[in-house]
């Protein structure tokens, strides 16, 4: 069974078991799983956590799964890379990537989706469903394909190729929209009533409590990384933000379990300037954001015009002394063509938005030259290639030109 305590909301901070499916509060809430760290703590080092697999299950005891229920494909461990030309240029003297684009389906979003579809299976649930703007989706499709459980997906009709493609390969379900990841979350609600006969269960961001502990071990490799010592800044692209909402959840735990002190990192979450509700809502000092209408961005996985967990994201920037900022489309595209020429790393949108934000807050002195600084570049750029396609433009003359050799969308 479920190594899980118990279900707390993250709003009403009511109580709720964790042995059966769950969705939100009945307040609305996301529901957050808690351990009991007082006997993991005395029964587990990060001696022993060095001794575990080269993936992110050497953190099996602080994630809910039991043993042989794990659904994996490798994901975590991902490299934690010294930027040294980038950081000359820039003037940030001790600066990493942390390149989630090496995980399996070329993202972050493995982690979350392993976790998820984990306790998928160990909770007996056969369907599953999830909107996405791209990658969550090719996340889902590949590991409910190794779990061999149903995927149905929802992704906006302009998503890129490479996780249409991936979705279809792995054999899901998949409706594209007419629309944004919001439009295609209302379709996913309305056949998801919990688990039911012809139903599914709706694994979107936040909805159930399960992908934000995968997303967490983020939060404890940086650490075990630098032997146990946290970095002083953390860039974050954020467009759902579950990312960052579980390395916050990950420094707590650490915190209970004794093996971290001090200051916990300024939390930075990086957005675009077509889609910047949590910008937004931190410059006016409000709690919640409000939805961004006409969001639109080359990143397509920081177009999420109103995140389900924007107060905690908020609430770990503000406790943090970080801050929140957007950059635009060319800025990004730009740094991160920058920082493939500097560091032979290839970033997808979003974590090319961290460099561009990185230059701005150190020219405005937010953050200072001897400060250790991680970006997290959450994808693979070659993911996005119809993006970078904008800086590079490459057209076939004719029939024995076609590009790569193939017959490719005109």
């Amino acid at each position: 069974m479920s190594k899980a305590n118990y279900l707390e909301c993250s709003i009403c901070k009511q109580r709720c078991a964790a042995d059966r499916v769950q969705h939100l509060c009945s307040c609305g809430g996301p529901l957050l799983v808690r351990y009991d760290l007082e006997a993991i703590r005395s029964a587990w080092s990060p001696a022993e956590v060095r001794e575990g697999p080269n993936s992110m299950w050497r953190y099996a005891p602080v994630l809910p799964p039991a043993d042989e229920s794990i659904v994996t494909l490798g994901e975590g461990m991902t490299p934690l890379i010294r930027a040294r030309r980038l950081g000359a240029r820039l003037g940030a003297q001790d600066l990493w990537i942390k390149d989630e684009g090496l995980n399996p389906t070329g993202s972050f979003k493995a982690r979350g989706l392993s976790c998820a579809v984990s306790m998928a299976v160990e909770l007996g649930v056969r369907k599953v469903a999830i909107p996405s703007a791209g990658n969550a989706a090719s996340a889902l499709a590949a590991y409910a394909a190794a779990a061999g459980i149903e995927a149905h997906i929802f992704m906006p009709r302009d998503v890129p190729q490479a996780n249409y493609i991936e979705c279809q390969a792995f054999g899901a379900f998949v409706t594209l929209v007419d629309g944004l990841i919001s439009d295609c979350a209302k379709l996913v609600a309305a056949g998801a009533a919990g688990v039911v006969k012809d139903g599914w269960y709706d694994i979107s961001t936040l909805k159930e409590p399960y992908r934000i502990e995968g997303k967490k071990t983020m939060g404890y490799e940086v650490a075990e990384q630098f032997d146990w010592q946290l970095p002083d800044a953390i860039f974050y692209p954020t467009g759902g933000g579950v990312g960052m909402i579980g390395m916050w959840k990950a420094f707590e735990e650490m915190e209970a379990l004794g093996w971290i002190g001090g200051k916990r990192p300024k939390m930075i979450a990086v957005q675009v300037e077509g889609c910047q509700p949590v910008v937004r809502a931190f410059d006016r000092g409000e709690t919640r954001s409000q939805f961004w209408e006409n969001a639109s961005t080359v990143a397509a996985g920081l177009r999420v015009p109103k995140p389900l967990g924007d107060f905690l994201i908020l609430e770990a920037v503000r406790a943090s002394g970080g801050t929140a900022l957007a950059v635009s489309d060319g800025e990004l595209l730009d740094a991160g063509i920058q920082l493939a020429r500097e560091e032979g790393i290839f970033a997808a949108p979003e974590g090319a938005a961290c460099v561009a934000a990185l230059e701005k807050l150190l020219a405005s002195g937010f953050l200072k030259a001897a400060e250790r600084i991680v970006i997290y570049n959450t994808g693979a750029g070659l993911k996005y290639l119809e993006a970078y396609a904008t800086r590079f433009p490459r057209t076939g003359s004719g029939e024995q030109d076609k590009l790569g050799g193939l017959i490719t969308p005109r």
